[in-house]
């Protein structure tokens, strides 16, 4: 019984609190960029932004912990944690991709996709302890994808009235 509380209470290399505020972050980070998209209403909004924020943070968190865990500290083990990043990467990948839909010639959820590829980014930054970084870029991507979103729409407006003076003088013809 003693083993497996002590299997339990293992220590971490991170201490705890910065494990859970890693985490933290990434979870709000994650429901910046999911919120924007939930807010424009689209497929895949903010708890799927979450998730994948918070799951790529873990996989980062443990790649620390993998490295300086002890148990792989033998000769002839060998651990890369660039490969996490990797792993991560194509993971969410195929997650966004899943979200691209091409219907009536139009492609319809890329943006989307972009953005669970982004919160899995944010999510390493997060678990890898790179706070900056990681907030920067969520408020780059909202403030872009806010800003764009303005700009559509005028421009949808201008297009809207441009087309019945376009269709006047294709009847006059």
């Amino acid at each position: 019984m003693t083993d497996l509380l002590d299997e339990f209470g293992r220590p971490t290399w991170l201490d705890f609190s910065v494990i859970a505020t890693r985490l933290l972050f990434a979870a709000l980070l994650g429901a910046a960029i999911g919120f924007e998209r939930e807010w424009r209403n689209r497929p895949a909004g903010l708890r799927t932004h979450v998730l994948v924020c918070v799951a790529a943070a873990t996989f980062a968190v443990l790649a620390i912990e993998i490295v300086h865990a002890p148990v792989f500290d033998r000769e002839g083990i060998r651990t890369d944690p660039l490969r996490l990043v990797e792993a991560v990467t194509a993971g969410v990948a195929f997650l966004a991709a899943g979200t691209i839909v091409l219907t009536r010639g139009q492609v319809h959820g890329l943006t989307t996709g972009a953005g669970m590829w982004l919160a899995g980014a944010v999510g390493l930054a997060c678990g890898l302890g790179l706070w900056q970084i990681a907030a920067f870029c969520t408020g780059l991507v909202v403030a872009v994808l806010s800003l764009l979103q303005v700009l559509t729409r005028k421009l949808e407006l201008v297009k809207e009235t441009q087309e019945p003076a376009a269709r006047d003088r294709q009847d006059d013809t």
